[in-house]
């Protein structure tokens, strides 16, 4: 008997051992080796996880997240473009660390400049960048710290344009994740942070990637790493999976192999415990609504969602609804006029709001059109 309970009990332990999931839900910062890190959903800016995120440090060559920030908008807006050819100067040339040796006079396009920058993290490729943009390197840190205080990133001041250490050159992982978010918003940008190795010169000039989470990790999609005396080992890493994207800022590791561990772990949890979803229209959204002096009696109601929910995975069931819409609205009215909303909650907590609109247009009754539809009536026509 003793035998048997003793067996059976090895087989219950063996059976949870393999049936109940490790604990995913929480990710301890003891588990986190850098001292700080953020975890930021690139949807929302809603920060998934943190440990010291406002700490203000050096961040190395992530510094050109803003950098390449500045040339996306450059190129979107039509100032430069892709073709444009960069002549680098004495300046530019003169960086040290990671480089291109790019020679006084040297020419590049901007695409290529943009590769090195991003893929090599090339100082010297940088700096060119920012001197075809604004004449000066000066004018254009000018506009990074411009950009950083419209996006709110109250712990940073920009020095240069590449992450070189200098005095007073800081930031914070948490604004280190809003400049991350801002860059992706150009989708084009990861044709390049996705690149593992490519070539320059003709092929004489070899680019190999520093982010080597790009040959380890399934969905990482970029982003920018950096290192130096300063900063330590950083890296903010972007990674997409069934819909949901991920930003992992590490700051300060002691090594590379650590600052890569980290944000691996920061994504794993990111992933297992959450997910995107897309809200269900109820049917009593969409219905007809009276209208008070209209040509029409009634206008119909419709909703337009063309953005997700972040939600906790498991969650789905608890989402909930509210509906305001007015028994009546007064005309005229404008097709795509907001003349109501609907809340969705997780339980208590508010999780997305929508408006709801007019699906045509009414028009004002007149007197003239009280004449014409009287006369119409009574003429037979």
């Amino acid at each position: 008997m003793k035998f048997f309970k003793k067996t059976l009990l090895v087989l219950l332990v063996c059976l949870f051992s393999v049936y109940i999931p490790s604990d995913v839900s929480a990710l301890s910062d003891n588990e986190i080796t850098a001292p700080s890190a953020v975890l930021m959903d690139a949807e929302t800016g809603e920060v998934l996880y943190q440990k010291n995120p406002h700490e203000v440090r050096a961040c190395a060559s992530i510094t050109k997240v803003m950098t390449l920030t500045l040339v996306m908008e450059a190129i979107d807006s039509g100032k430069i473009s892709w073709s444009d050819k960069v002549t680098a100067s004495a300046h530019a040339s003169s960086m040290g660390g990671s480089d291109i040796w790019l020679e006084p006079g040297e020419t590049m396009t901007v695409e290529e400049m943009v590769k090195a920058t991003i893929v090599a993290s090339a100082n010297d490729a940088a700096v060119a960048l920012a001197e075809h943009i604004c004449g000066t390197e000066d004018e254009f840190v000018a506009q990074m710290n411009k950009k950083a205080k419209e996006l709110g990133m109250k712990e940073t001041v920009f020095k240069n344009c590449n992450g070189l250490d200098e005095d007073g050159h800081i930031t914070s992982a948490y604004d280190v994740a809003v400049m991350s978010k801002e860059l992706i918003k150009h989708k084009k940008i990861l044709d390049y942070s996705g690149i593992w190795m490519d070539n320059l010169r003709g092929g004489k000039t070899q680019l190999v990637n520093t982010n080597k989470l790009l040959k380890s990790y399934n969905g990482i999609t970029g982003l920018k790493t950096g290192t130096t005396s300063q900063a330590g080992s950083c890296i903010s890493a972007t990674a997409e999976r069934d819909g949901l994207s991920l930003i992992a800022v590490v700051l300060g590791s002691k090594t590379g192999k650590e600052r890569f561990s980290d944000a691996s772990k920061l994504l794993d949890y990111g992933f297992a415990n959450y997910e995107m979803y897309t809200p269900d229209i109820p049917k009593e959204a969409v219905k007809e609504i009276n209208v008070k002096n209209g040509m029409k009696p009634s206008v119909k109601s419709k909703i337009e969602i063309n953005s997700q929910i972040l939600i906790k995975k498991g969650d789905k069931e608890k989402i909930s609804y509210d509906i305001s819409l007015p028994k009546e609205v007064e005309a005229p009215i404008k097709k795509g006029d907001k003349i109501g909303k609907i809340v969705y909650k997780n339980g208590d907590k508010k999780i997305a709001e929508y408006p709801i609109a007019a699906a045509d247009d009414v028009k004002k009754i007149t007197f003239g059109d009280i004449f014409n539809i009287i006369f119409k009536c009574l003429s037979g026509s």
